[in-house]
């Protein structure tokens, strides 16, 4: 049984979560995630992250918070809907929906240290740190474990009621909470529309996630000058990321779209053809999308991926 101030504590952790914005948030126990260890070990080691080698580095903190933060209790988990209300023009190149607005690194990290501070005016000193795809961590194991969904064969966290259109962000603090307890079971059963879809054939049966055969991938991580042209030639006008797994996904049926201004789309996201983004140059890339997650891949990411994708 836990302790009335541990269950104290996770209501008001929950209730600033919710006045702050998020959508979901879950919590589980801290401690070492034997079996995804093993599972990212080989991952790495057949080489599907690709050119990603940081995912090499600091494999004992990726797997185990308290080595991360060292105390820490509890693996606090929010989810922050990014669905769109409105869709780019058919004729434009594609860009992932979760790039549409605001880098939601800036966003959502803005939060979470609003989030933290919040907890220690409201239960006293709390040590903790917040990550946002910024750091060693396995965001999508620790949202499963806290009952905020489950991992479906893309690789994505799968909400039943919500669908998987979300950021995901963690905070690892030292605060004893009480847990949530996980699905007793993923709900993708036999479908395989993720697979069927995928034009690279990046996703296995077995829910592993080939990175380096990804659109995503091509389009942002891989720094070459040049791309296979097996798989250039399916990128589909993928010029930024890539939504066709999530797109075909039955449980985003229930996607609605989010009440977060800092993440609505840009015009020019929205409307702009190929010939618009051909003819901007750097200057203009960077004045327009210098808070947008585009910068990622910087205005020469951009112009090498219109020239090998879009037909």
């Amino acid at each position: 049984m836990f302790q009335h101030k541990a269950i104290t504590d996770t209501h008001k952790v929950k209730a600033i979560a919710t006045e702050l914005g998020f959508d979901e948030v879950g919590i589980a126990k801290a401690e070492a995630l034997t079996e995804d260890a093993v599972r990212l070990e080989q991952w790495l080691l057949k080489g599907f992250h690709g050119e990603m080698k940081y995912m090499e580095n600091h494999f004992d903190m990726r797997v185990d918070p308290t080595k991360l933060v060292p105390g820490a209790k509890s693996v606090i988990t929010l989810l922050f809907n990014y669905f769109p209300e409105k869709l780019q023009d058919e004729s434009s190149p594609k860009i992932a929906k979760y790039a549409y607005g605001k880098d939601y690194h800036l966003v959502i990290r803005q939060k979470l240290n609003e989030f933290l501070l919040n907890i220690r005016e409201r239960i006293g000193q709390v040590e903790g740190r917040g990550f946002v795809d910024s750091a060693p961590v396995l965001e999508r194991s620790w949202a499963a474990r806290s009952g905020l969904g489950w991992i479906g064969k893309n690789g994505n966290l799968i909400n039943k009621q919500k669908g998987s259109f979300f950021f995901l962000a963690t905070l690892i603090t030292d605060l004893e909470l009480q847990p949530d307890n996980p699905l007793p079971q993923d709900y993708c059963g036999t479908c395989t529309k993720c697979i069927d879809a995928c034009p690279t054939e990046a996703i296995l049966p077995d829910k592993t996630l080939l990175a380096n055969q990804c659109i995503s991938y091509f389009t942002i991580e891989l720094k070459s000058a040049e791309l296979p042209d097996k798989l250039a030639a399916k990128a589909d006008n993928w010029v930024f990321g890539c939504d066709i797994c999530q797109d075909v996904c039955p449980w985003n049926r229930f996607s609605k779209p989010h009440n977060h201004p800092e993440f609505a789309p840009s015009n020019e996201i929205i409307s702009f053809s190929i010939k618009d983004w051909m003819a901007m140059d750097e200057s203009g890339f960077k004045q327009l999308f210098k808070d947008s997650a585009l910068s990622r891949t910087k205005w020469k990411g951009i112009q090498r991926n219109l020239k090998l994708f879009v037909k």
